[in-house]
């Protein structure tokens, strides 16, 4: 774990993991570990990039940085490899539901739950009703596009 040594940076990363430690504790979470994602990474490693920026960018915003990392963690919480995905509706508007059904245990608010099911916007086509919402849909391109791009796993790491 993180260790606080007077600095800014480390006091920021304790308080991020605070908000999120009882996730991490969750079998489900940790099982994120096992599905590829991006190509060069985990979705574990990917949620909690997303989940890090959510909160950086939200914190320094003012808004509810909180429910900003708690959902960027749950935000793909699904059990499955994307590459062998078959359904009716394409995996970029499905995986935000089953992340969603998925993520219910945690006992979600309406903020997370937005972030959650709306990560993808434009695909999912619903409007995000939270400015929270919108940091998301960027943070989570941007992760993707540094995660694909990376020669190895993204280096945030808890």
């Amino acid at each position: 774990m993180l260790k606080i040594t007077g600095s800014k940076k480390n006091i920021e990363n304790c308080e991020f993991v605070s908000f999120i430690t009882d996730l991490l504790k969750s079998d489900e979470i940790q099982n994120l570990k096992n599905f590829k994602h991006h190509i060069k990474t985990t979705r574990f490693q990917h949620s909690l990039n997303v989940s890090y920026y959510n909160y950086i960018v939200c914190k320094k915003l003012r808004w509810d940085f909180v429910s900003a990392a708690r959902a960027g963690i749950l935000h793909d919480l699904y059990f499955y490899e994307t590459a062998e995905y078959v359904g009716e509706v394409r995996h970029n508007k499905n995986h935000p539901v089953v992340a969603l059904q998925n993520a219910e245990k945690f006992g979600l608010n309406l903020l997370e739950k937005d972030i959650i099911t709306k990560h993808m916007f434009p695909c999912t086509l619903k409007l995000p009703k939270y400015k929270e919402t919108f940091v998301i849909i960027v943070v989570d391109k941007f992760c993707a596009i540094m995660e694909f791009l990376a020669k190895k796993s993204c280096p945030k790491k808890i």
